[in-house]
């Protein structure tokens, strides 16, 4: 892994999240981070009115540059002065979720990594957030990173898996990477209930996945929950997971983690990290 981006606002969980970059770069020999910053002019509306810029874009661009400097200076302290992690900023005037993918090209991005806005209650923090946007359509891997996560070695992973079509839908190359990188155990986990969505295919299913990470020794966990969030969250707390690695698919997993159904406190939120991959 050459190069993280960490997407900020200057919020304590943004700065939490860059906090958390630092120690995954050293942990996986990265030796730059990109620290990037998307704003837009806010303005004031009336139903009677024409929207009125509060500041203009200068303003806005000196704003970002100045707070982004800042931001590095303070992450170059925090790295350590025998760091030899290279601190880099990019500003831009763009929405967060429309520019991330034109700016991971242009920078070679391999990793993004960001906080979870807003505050403790799940509805509060995921829905509709700047993060879960980027999370859904950016084609890079995205590291969520909840509010006041301290970091942990990664040294136990669990990818979360439906063993469905997982020859069409399974991201090999980015799971080998992180599994290369990190070093760590690989455990794959599936929830169900009463074997609801058990089908014929499963077991086959299973042989294909294993076949895919075939030097991995991936281990195998089939749990009897009603409710998938938590399935999960029993199993991370028992295993002392370090990591969660989910792949979104239409009505599948990663989407029913953000359902309002779904919303219950997602404990493990509090102290696990979840990774996006794309098929």
């Amino acid at each position: 892994m050459k190069t993280i981006l960490v997407p900020t606002d200057f919020s304590a969980t943004a700065s939490n999240a860059a906090h958390y970059a630092v120690h995954l770069a050293k942990q996986v020999n990265c030796h730059k981070i990109i620290l990037y910053n998307a704003y837009q002019v806010p303005v004031i509306t009336d139903a009677v009115m024409t929207p009125v810029e509060l500041v203009g874009i200068e303003e806005m661009r000196e704003v970002s540059e100045q707070g982004l400097e800042k931001f590095r200076q303070q992450l170059q302290d925090y790295a350590g002065p025998e760091s030899d992690i290279t601190l880099d900023t990019v500003s831009d005037f763009a929405l967060l979720a429309e520019s991330i993918d034109d700016v991971c090209k242009e920078y070679q991005i391999d990793l993004i990594v960001m906080g979870i806005t807003g505050g403790n209650k799940v509805e509060e923090v995921l829905i509709g957030s700047n993060t879960i946007s980027v999370a859904r359509h950016t084609t890079v891997p995205v590291i969520i990173v909840p509010a006041d996560v301290e970091f942990t070695p990664i040294r136990e992973i669990v990818l979360a898996c439906d063993f469905k079509k997982v020859v069409e839908t399974t991201p090999v190359a980015p799971i080998k990477k992180i599994l290369d990188e990190t070093g760590a155990k690989l455990f794959v986990l599936n929830i169900d209930h009463n074997r609801k969505h058990q089908t014929g295919e499963t077991v086959f299913e299973s042989l294909l996945l294993d076949t895919l990470l075939q030097g991995y020794n991936p281990e195998y966990h089939f749990a009897d929950s009603p409710d998938f969030v938590e399935g999960i969250n029993h199993f991370v707390s028992e295993n002392k997971v370090d990591l969660i690695i989910t792949i979104p698919k239409k009505h599948g997993i990663f989407e029913s983690l953000f359902k309002r159904s779904h919303t219950k406190m997602l404990a493990y939120h509090s102290h696990v990290p979840l990774v996006v991959l794309h098929d």
